[in-house]
């Protein structure tokens, strides 16, 4: 048992030590900050960005860097994850993308006011966090990596366009490479023409109503493109 002047000297050089070691992880965290805080890629579009993303509460759902809700999704690294044009895609309009299911607010935020978004998100996704967040043990199955660019489609000869590659390889899987949310395109050619692949590519609902195929408003030449490449597919 130790003594008043024991304990007394105790308290003091422990509470000694544990202050020299905070202090000195707080010197090691400062020194390391400019290097993994992507400090040097803030824009005026990433501080613009930072500054909707507050505006509208995103953090009451989503999660970044660790803060926020836990409603929806965690979007440290989304721009890693779905790529640019799906984000454009979604943010214009959320409910398209996922009739019926996705809750998330449409804000009808201007182009310029998205890409400002998605610049944010990008640059978050490039600081330094150690690792975090872990990669989801709840992703979709799928028998390929749609991130990296449709390099096992391209190694056939037929190279994706990138509209398949960023939006719709998330959903449908194509040569066993893809997402399992909606149906294998392998064999379209066989029964569906141009025309009618390129009515389903413009306006889903109209075609079969009450599909969770979403309208992706996308331009003609887009659409000729995509069509191009499914029906040149086996």
């Amino acid at each position: 048992m130790l003594s008043k002047s024991q304990a007394k000297l105790f308290f003091i050089a422990t509470t000694a030590g544990f202050s020299l070691v905070f202090l000195g992880l707080t010197v090691d965290t400062l020194i390391q900050v400019p290097e993994r805080s992507n400090a040097e890629n803030i824009s005026p579009a990433v501080i613009h960005g930072k500054e909707l993303w507050e505006a509208n509460n995103c953090m009451g759902c989503h999660t970044i860097l660790g803060e926020g809700a836990y409603y929806a999704p965690e979007l440290t690294r989304v721009v890693e994850r779905r790529g640019v044009p799906w984000l454009q895609t979604f943010l214009r309009d959320p409910q398209a993308m996922f009739p019926g299911q996705r809750k998330m607010v449409k804000y009808d935020f201007t182009a310029e006011e998205i890409d400002d978004i998605i610049a944010f998100l990008a640059w978050t996704g490039k600081v330094d966090t150690n690792g975090f967040p872990a990669a989801p043990d709840l992703a979709l199955p799928t028998t390929g990596l749609v991130s990296t660019g449709g390099a096992a489609l391209a190694s056939t000869g037929n190279p994706p366009p990138p509209t398949y590659t960023a939006i719709c390889a998330s959903c449908h899987a194509l040569g066993g490479v893809g997402g399992a949310v909606g149906p294998a395109l392998d064999g379209l050619s066989a029964r569906y023409s141009a025309e009618e692949l390129d009515r389903w590519l413009a306006d889903p609902q109209s075609v079969k109503p009450g599909t969770a195929m979403p309208n992706l408003n996308l331009d003609a030449s887009t659409r000729k493109e995509l069509v191009t490449y499914l029906l040149a597919r086996p």
